[in-house]
């Protein structure tokens, strides 16, 4: 009998209450104060209470992963009447319940708020750390970042100073106003993606699916909070804008999601393309190709000189890019290497460091990521279904063989796939990753990486479940529901002879 599971709608809610429930002592919670506390449930924050709210939180991922695998299952892949509205209905219905939940996989919202407060305290998070700027805040901010400088933008600042001088020092109320921008830049993205498709002839319920309802998407950009959902969200708005030939907004979109947080600016090249080709309909590619870039480059740097100028802030962000390079977990490919290869050498001489290795592969990888975004672009630039797949796709080499890489840095390449038409082991490799993802970081924002046996087990899971969204039934021992069940075979019994065939040798 094949295994039946229950509607995706349904499920997903349940394993979003769940999220909500466990969030509280299982998520990114509160060092002092906080929900639990004013409840006078602090008891659910520590020991077996901790160990419950885990539960509780791990039960909820895992059935907000099983509720998309069936939703994609039965709606998207099998393309159903009406595909694109049941995601989206589901994708909602999902989100609700995780607006009122405390912070979850990372606490970087704890530090949006301090760098708000040191602006608008009249301090500088480009060459200070938060620890100059003691209060409720800095009690809230993980300790590895309590003397880093920010590598975000100025708008990031602008937003920051804004909320605290809204909310003052209440922490929670810094949360829910961080939530709302979040859950601002995610509707974004889910206005925004499946019309990229559309524009570019693709399925729209697919790309919702997989870009936007992905548990990847839900639990980083909503339940995490970080300024990726909003980044993302512009640059979603600013290729959409440019699809539809209007490259003015569209760059100047994406120069703001620039100010922002840097990373953005790698779909900016692509949106020169875009213009390329539409242009190049009236002249010569050449100069079509010449202009765009040069109007492009121009409105960029101006977009982000005003956004500079009027948040108060200063250019001293671009020498700070670099400054979460403390940062280790094998996402990122010269981490990964480094830590086989230190392995192999230590094996022969003890005293070789890990540093050592890092250092010289980062090096190496910038050189190696600097020449695969340029080879992306190059190759990347026939059409515009072909420049879209291609800011992917640089954004993936970009993440690969960048320093550092986190989790929800996957959201500018996931919420693309979907909505470039690609070929099935594209989606079956981008389902099997968001699935690993998922499942590799727990609710407090640590991660399982370098767990060798939770990861293995997270690898297989991935593997069935991905063969099982895209087709292949998991079924069991047990008969089909009102089937006679099978009698033992006789073994005296034998099957009647079929009749002699000669072959032909």
């Amino acid at each position: 009998m094949t295994l039946r599971l229950p509607g995706a709608l349904p499920l997903g809610i349940i394993g979003a209450v769940m999220l909500f429930l466990g969030s509280f002592g299982g998520g990114a919670i509160r060092n002092r104060g906080g929900v639990l506390e004013a409840l006078d449930l602090d008891f659910l924050s520590y020991g077996h209470g901790a160990g419950i709210s885990n539960a509780v939180f791990w039960a909820g991922v895992a059935t907000l992963l099983v509720a998309w695998a069936v939703l994609g299952r039965r709606h998207v892949l099998n393309r159903t009447e009406g595909a694109e509205k049941r995601v989206r209905t589901a994708l909602w219905a999902w989100v609700l319940p995780l607006l009122p939940a405390a912070p979850m996989l990372s606490r970087d919202v704890y530090s949006y708020l301090m760098q708000g407060a040191m602006l608008r305290d009249g301090y500088d998070p480009y060459t200070q750390g938060a620890a100059v700027n003691p209060g409720p805040f800095l009690l809230e901010v993980s300790h590895d970042w309590r003397n880093t400088t920010t590598p975000y933008g100025p708008l990031h600042l602008w937003i920051g100073e804004g909320v605290t001088r809204l909310v003052g020092d209440n922490v929670t109320a810094g949360v829910v106003v961080y939530k709302l921008i979040s859950v601002l830049g995610f509707a974004a993205i889910a206005w925004a993606v499946p019309r990229i498709a559309r524009a570019l002839g693709g399925d729209p319920a697919l790309a919702l699916w997989l870009g936007v309802a992905n548990p990847v998407m839900i639990l980083h950009m909503v339940g995490g909070m970080h300024n990726e959902s909003v980044m993302v969200g512009l640059v979603s708005l600013g290729l959409l804008a440019s699809l539809h030939r209007r490259f003015l907004l569209g760059v100047a979109l994406i120069a703001v999601a620039v100010s922002l947080k840097a990373t953005a600016a790698i779909a900016l090249p692509f949106v020169v393309w875009l213009a390329t080709i539409h242009y190049a309909k009236r002249i010569h590619r050449v100069p079509a190709f010449v202009l765009s870039g040069a109007v492009g480059v121009v409105e960029t740097l101006a977009v982000v000189a005003a956004v500079t100028w009027l948040s108060g802030s200063s250019w001293g962000w671009l020498s700070e890019i670099s400054g979460n390079s403390k940062v280790i977990n094998p996402l990122a490919l010269p981490s990964l290497l480094a830590s086989w290869i230190t392995w192999l050498i230590q094996v022969f001489q003890t005293s070789f460091e890990y540093n050592t290795a890092l250092g010289v592969l980062r090096s190496i990888s910038m050189v190696l990521m600097l020449a695969g975004l340029v080879i992306v672009w190059w190759l990347f630039r026939q059409n515009e279904r072909r420049a879209v797949a291609g800011t992917a796709l640089a954004y993936q080499v970009a993440f690969v063989f960048n320093s550092v890489t986190l989790p929800w840095y996957y959201a500018s390449v996931i919420s693309l796939v979907g909505a470039v038409r690609p070929p099935e082991w594209v989606l079956r490799l981008a389902v099997g990753a968001s699935v690993v993802v998922t499942l590799a970081f727990t609710g407090s924002g640590n991660h399982q990486l370098y767990n060798t046996w939770w990861m293995l087990g997270v690898f297989v899971i991935a593997w069935f479940l991905t063969d099982w969204v895209f087709g292949r039934d998991l079924t069991g021992p047990w008969p089909a529901r009102g089937a006679a069940p099978h009698a033992p075979a006789d073994r005296g019994e034998r099957p009647p002879a079929d009749p002699a065939v000669s072959h032909p040798r």
